[in-house]
């Protein structure tokens, strides 16, 4: 799974950004006790680590918009009606400024109310990821920024530092992201196998579900 791909190197990146920040020490203290050989390596390993957290990150989104398309057109056949937002915006609700602060969290309320069955449905789950998820994503807006504006070596200490502190954020987000990946899609499949014939040999499959 993506999501957890994308945590397992959150981890790995958050380990080298300590790292790298008590080299960082080492050249505040003293700078003639490490070679130029070692600070080209230091900064090779830095960059390289963002750019593979870059990339897993990515990764984790098309796997999660994915995911979020199937889950939605499984929850247009259980509740046709119950969906407050079309299609485009399971996309556009996250990248257009203002709304998307709140238009995912209705789709995926949606998909949820659509899929799971309880005359009281509780959503502290989705609740918590999303605002985990609004914390994280700011936090690492700042640390991005703060990165990019380090230029003296106690900055880029400063900024490696608070770059854990995002990546331990997005961590927490990215678990609740994947219980309610696990609770959504396993009340789905509940719904998916009672409502499925038993089929003869040879018979076609019942379409429909994604």
């Amino acid at each position: 799974m993506a999501l957890v791909a994308d945590s397992l190197v959150g981890v790995v990146a958050a380990g080298i950004d300590l790292w790298y920040a008590a080299f960082v020490d080492r050249i505040i203290a003293d700078v003639t006790s490490v070679t130029d050989e070692e600070i080209d390596t230091a900064d090779l390993v830095y960059g390289l680590s963002g750019i593979v957290e870059t990339v897993a990150y990515l990764a984790a989104v098309v796997g999660f918009l994915v995911w979020l398309f199937r889950v939605r057109a499984n929850a247009e056949i259980l509740a046709p009606d119950g969906h407050r937002r079309s299609r485009p915006w399971l996309i556009l609700g996250w990248i257009v400024p203002i709304v998307s602060l709140w238009f995912p969290k209705q789709i995926v309320d949606d998909i949820w109310d659509a899929s799971v069955r309880s005359w009281t449905p509780r959503k502290g789950l989705l609740h918590a990821w999303w605002a985990a998820w609004l914390i994280g994503a700011w936090v690492s807006n700042v640390a991005a920024r703060v990165l990019f504006n380090a230029e003296e070596a106690e900055a880029l200490a400063a900024a490696a530092r608070f770059d854990v502190v995002s990546i331990a954020l997005m961590l927490v987000a990215a678990v609740l992201a994947i219980l309610v990946v696990l609770r959504i899609s396993g009340e789905q499949e509940k719904r998916r196998t009672e409502t499925t014939p038993v089929l003869h040999p040879g018979a076609p499959a019942p379409t429909g579900w994604a």
